[in-house]
Parts: C-alpha cells; sequence; structure tokens
C-alpha cells in the first residue's frame, strides 16, 4: 500500500506545487503528521470516536434479491451510509480534526461540493469546540439545501462560492484563498483525496479505515478474497479508501467509476481519468480535464460530490501502472441504479455511490454466480431525494 515518496508524489502524480508562502505551513503539517499517525494515544484517541461517535465498524452487508435479480455475481455493499452523518466522510475529518487540535489549531476551514464533507467538517468541529467555515458553490448550495441547514444547525458559517461555475472547483479555490490568508491560525480540513502533499496520503490513510473492515468481513463471510471491488470516483476518497488495503492483494480487480454526466462532450461530464491529461490543479499534479487554454475545463455531474475537473494522485498512478481500471457511469445510469437499489433492497443510495452500482449493474449479470463484487456505498441518498424528485416532475427523468 506504500506507494508515496518523501516528496508526496505517487510516481508522477501529487507535490506541493503552491505558493510558497504555504511551503513551510505543509511541511509542518506532513511532520506532524508523520509524528502522530504512529502515536499509540493518537490512534486510541481516532480509534475511540471512530467506534463512540461515528459508530464503526460498518456492515458489509449481500444484496441477496439483487444478486438473484441480475443472475450474476454475489453483490456486496460496504456500508458506509451507516456512519454517523451518513456518508463516509467522517472517517476523514476525525482524523483531521484531532491532527488540528493537535497543532493547536482553533479555526476550521473546509470546501464541500454535495454537502456530506461538510457537514462532517461541521459535526466535528462542534465536537472539538472549533469555528468552522465552509466554502461551498452557488449551485451546490441549491440543489442541496437539507445539508447545508445541517452545517447550520452545528454551528458552521457556510460560504457561498459565486466564481466560475460555483460548484466544488471554485469552493476548493475559495477555501484555499481563506486559508492562505490566515494559514496561521487556521487548519485546512480537504475532504477529499486531492490538493498538496501531505493531504492526497492523509486522506488515503484516515479512509482506509473503509477497506481494513472489508478485507477482514468479506474473509470472514466467505472464506476467500473477492472478485471485484468498485466505488464511485470524484476527488476520489471513497474509492482510494475502498481499494488501499487491497491493492496487494493482485486477484482483487479495482474499479473506479467517473460520472459521465449529460454525455461525453466536453463540458457535460467530469471524467478525469477516463478522458483527461496530466496538468497541475489546487496544488497537485494529477489527471485533469482541460480547455483549449490548458486551464481546468469546465464539467457536469448530475452529483454534487463528483464534478470535479480532477482527481486524486493516487488515482492517476494506480491507472498509469494497471493496478486499478477506471470506467463512468452517465447521469441517466446513476439515477436508475439509485432507483434500482432502492426498490430492490430497501436502501437508497447517494447519487454518489449510484454510480458506483450503474458499473455494477452491468458488469454482475456477465459473471458466473461463483464471482463477487463489494460495492462502496459512500452514503446514504436522503440528500438527493428532493432534487431526484424533482427533476422527474420536470419531466428529465421517470421513475422506473
Amino acid at each position: 500500500m506504500k506507494s508515496i515518496n518523501a516528496e508526496g508524489f505517487f510516481g508522477e502524480y501529487g507535490g506541493q506545487y503552491v505558493p510558497e508562502q504555504l511551503l513551510p505551513i505543509l511541511n509542518e503539517l506532513a511532520a506532524t503528521y508523520d509524528k502522530v499517525k504512529t502515536d499509540p494515544e493518537f490512534r486510541a484517541e481516532l480509534d475511540y470516536y471512530m467506534k463512540k461517535f461515528s459508530g464503526r465498524p460498518t456492515p458489509l452487508y449481500h444484496c441477496s434479491n439483487l444478486s438473484r435479480e441480475l443472475g450474476g455475481a454475489q453483490i456486496y455493499l460496504k456500508r458506509e451510509d451507516l456512519n454517523h452523518l451518513g456518508a463516509h466522510k467522517v472517517n476523514n475529518t476525525l482524523g483531521q480534526i484531532l491532527l488540528a487540535k493537535r497543532m493547536g489549531k482553533k479555526k476550521i476551514i473546509a470546501e464541500t461540493g454535495a454537502g456530506q464533507h461538510g457537514v462532517a467538517a461541521a459535526a466535528t468541529a462542534a465536537l472539538m469546540g472549533m469555528k468552522c467555515t465552509v466554502y461551498m458553490g452557488k449551485v451546490d448550495v441549491e440543489r442541496q439545501k437539507l445539508n447545508v441547514f445541517r452545517m447550520r444547525m452545528m454551528g458552521a458559517e457556510v460560504v457561498t462560492a459565486t466564481s466560475g461555475q460555483q460548484t466544488l472547483k471554485e469552493a476548493v479555490d475559495e477555501a484555499l484563498a481563506a486559508w492562505m490568508a490566515d494559514a496561521e491560525e487556521s487548519f485546512y480540513l480537504l475532504g477529499s483525496a486531492v490538493g498538496p502533499h501531505p493531504y492526497p496520503l492523509m486522506v488515503r490513510d484516515f479512509q482506509s479505515v473503509i477497506s481494513k473492515e472489508a478485507r477482514e468481513q468479506f474473509l470472514t463471510d466467505t472464506g476467500k478474497l473477492p472478485d471485484y471491488c468498485v466505488a464511485c470516483i470524484g476527488g476520489g476518497s471513497n474509492a482510494i479508501g475502498m481499494f488501499a488495503n487491497f491493492i496487494d492483494d493482485k486477484d482483487v480487480q479495482l474499479i473506479g467509476v467517473e460520472p459521465a454526466g449529460r454525455g461525453l462532450k466536453l463540458g457535460d461530464h467530469a471524467a478525469s481519468l477516463s478522458f483527461g491529461s496530466p496538468g497541475i490543479l489546487h496544488g497537485f499534479n494529477s489527471y485533469m480535464l482541460k480547455d483549449e487554454a490548458g486551464d481546468a475545463a469546465p464539467v457536469y455531474s448530475i452529483s454534487a460530490g463528483l464534478d470535479y475537473p480532477s482527481v486524486g494522485p493516487e488515482h492517476s498512478y494506480l491507472k498509469d501502472i494497471g493496478r486499478a481500471s477506471y470506467e463512468y457511469a452517465s447521469d441517466a445510469e446513476a439515477v436508475n441504479a439509485f432507483f434500482t437499489l432502492s426498490q430492490k433492497e430497501g436502501i437508497i443510495p447517494a447519487l454518489e455511490s449510484s454510480h458506483a452500482l450503474a458499473h455494477v449493474l452491468k458488469l454482475a449479470p456477465t459473471l458466473s454466480t461463483e464471482k463477487s463484487i463489494i460495492v462502496c456505498l459512500s452514503g446514504r441518498g436522503d440528500k438527493d431525494v428532493a432534487q431526484v424528485a424533482e427533476m422527474i416532475e420536470q419531466g428529465i427523468f421517470s421513475m422506473p
């Protein structure tokens, strides 16, 4: 699992492409994290909150109805939707907030797309008695009103990003600018496996609890390892957490599923690994979607948590070395999967997770019943119900 070098690169991806004033802040963060990650006291405190606050371990669930309906591989869900707050994001915010506390920080700055990271940041900041400011694109504020209210309920200030496309990239832009202006006093609690080193490493490590549990649970339940491990990809935090402890298991095929949005024309999707090329954004080098000038291209996804024009650097590395493959699913396919899991298993998935499920709905019937697939159900879909209902009312989609 250790694929990063001392300079924060996974192969050629990653690094610290930031203004000089941020380098000592990042290097202090990296040094502090390197020191505390093996500290028994830090690990014990994190494990306590993972268990008592978040409710870990999350279960591994066999979708017997769906598996039987599709007539192929056995489908299992790693139920990150059953975490406190409804998504995998709290795994990371707990780890980073404890690190912030160790560093004596009093203020938290965060960004969010779908709102799940913002909610988790607000909750853990409240838990630790810290001030929290969350940056969120205007478009996402509108389509994720429930999560915006949840953040404010827990005392966070939500700042609307109104530049550019007014979605996740712009939220990151404005959060980074706010952090640069107050880096001595504030801790930037980054939500995905992106950004300058050490963020991709830290987020991978904190989210790896997903695959640590899933691997142990699958072996206990079945006596073997799964054949496939599938997760949705935006920035890539749930996916790298789901892949981490399977990377050394060469017989387990790792598949990330990106958002194909409305179509494959630039501006209609956010499939960076499938259609992008290496480039630097937000302080790191990775695959990214570019416009004619070589800048970050406009992106789109029905899912507020996936419309980002780049991806975590470790995913780019895994793609290049052939250890993981990356597919894509459209809005329509994701909405179909959203309803399929709801109707067959009584579980409403987040639209993000629905992209991974959409690929599994195509993959599973091509495999024998002896094969198995674990899907990371990264979040629950309560936050997306109003958005999908409105789109059905508008005739954009129909209920299956």
